[in-house]
């Protein structure tokens, strides 16, 4: 760690971090802000501003840990049998969200002068939501249950959709390198139920209660082997949260609501110091007023058509109101995850200029922190619009 006062020792300098991830993103919380962007914002000030904590390992260790628990829980939040009950309405959301990333993904080459790739990553990071800091965050706008399964439902679809376009993509280079990812990660899918089944047999009678140490670490050695294929973190981390859903049956505590919401607590202490650490790597030519104004034309551009097409897509499906439809819509905005992945991805690996990388950092954190805004008081529960039920279900 790198100090300005060299009167601070390092222990020191770890508790003061630990006190403001953990006290003033919860004050602050209370005026709508979410503790993510907080966490964000200490990173780059203590980066940009002090000089402090660059190139720290220690933090960087935990905020692997964040981002792994976080895809970790999201995975697990995964049912494909609800998925494949609502089959027709989720199918039709992804046909206009694919749409709509040709369509960004094309102008963003065209206007910008970007290879297809980069153009492709960046419509990514302007139109996925990011499913485990949705989750984490609808509890607070007062929405109704049934709304919550809507919103759900959709980014968790979104996000399947999102992860194989991001793989695709970086493995595009060659076809042998594709051949050879794509049979990598088949072999770790393969892998994953034999582990599971293993643990069930060997592992479990012996040592109960094991189940969530166990499935953490096998997150974080499925999420290095990704990060190795050059498809970072997520991808592992998220097919590990997918798997043991899929056992769930034979081995029930391995994604019972109990495991599920300590995974949800082991993401929430560790995520802070993943966005804390993001904030470290932001530089002081990211937020040129080109980056400002670029990034404002995406807000300007990119929210409307994202509402439009979720709008568009329950008009069509379920013959929804704009005012209901938009409490589906708007609480689907943020990308901070996702977006904050890929604008890494794209200055590590393609060397994007800080025009695009703060472009999109800056259009992250604003769509980010609009539905606080929108639902700043929210409605009663029993003051909701009543939201269709999902198909198959009674409403």
């Amino acid at each position: 760690m790198i100090q300005i006062l060299p009167s601070i020792s390092p222990e020191l300098g770890y508790i003061a971090v630990l006190f403001l991830l953990f006290v003033l993103p919860r004050a602050l919380q209370r005026w709508r802000v979410p503790a993510a962007l907080t966490a964000l914002a200490l990173g780059a000030a203590s980066g940009l501003g002090l000089g402090l904590f660059q190139h720290d390992t220690t933090l960087h260790l935990l905020s692997t840990f964040g981002i792994v628990a976080l895809f970790l829980f999201a995975g697990l939040e995964v049912e494909l049998d609800d998925l494949r009950k609502h089959a027709l309405v989720l199918s039709l959301h992804l046909v206009l969200g694919a749409a709509l990333l040709a369509a960004v993904a094309m102008a963003l080459a065209r206007l910008l002068n970007l290879e297809p790739r980069v153009a492709l990553l960046a419509a990514l990071a302007l139109v996925t939501p990011s499913t485990g800091f949705i989750l984490d965050a609808i509890g607070m706008f007062g929405l109704a249950p049934k709304e919550c399964e809507w919103i759900k439902s959709k980014a968790i679809a979104t996000e399947l959709l999102a992860l194989l376009v991001l793989f695709a993509t970086l493995q595009s280079t060659t076809w042998e390198r594709m051949a050879l990812s794509s049979a990598a990660l088949a072999v770790m899918i393969g892998l994953l139920p034999v582990a599971f089944q293993v643990f069930a047999k060997l592992v479990v009678p012996y040592a109960p209660k094991s189940e969530f140490a166990f499935l953490l670490m096998v997150a974080v050695v499925c999420a290095y082997v990704t990060r190795q294929l050059g498809v970072y973190y997520l991808v592992g981390a998220f097919v590990v949260g997918m798997a043991a859903q899929r056992f769930r049956e034979k081995l029930p505590a391995l994604a019972s609501e109990e495991l599920i919401r300590a995974v949800e607590l082991f993401a929430s202490f560790f995520v802070p110091f993943y966005f804390f650490n993001a904030g470290l790597t932001l530089r002081a030519d990211d937020f040129s007023v080109g980056a400002v104004r670029l990034g404002g034309a995406f807000v300007l551009v990119m929210v409307p058509l994202r509402l439009a097409t979720v709008v568009m897509h329950r008009r069509i499906s379920l013959g929804e109101g704009l005012r209901a439809s938009m409490r589906i819509a708007v609480p689907m905005l943020p990308t901070l995850v996702f977006g904050l992945v890929i604008a890494g991805i794209l200055r590590e690996r393609f060397a994007v200029d800080g025009l695009l990388f703060g472009a999109l950092v800056l259009y992250t954190l604003t769509v980010t922190i609009i539905p606080a805004v929108v639902f700043r008081a929210p409605l009663p529960d029993g003051a909701a619009p009543k939201a269709p039920a999902l198909e198959g279900e009674e409403a």
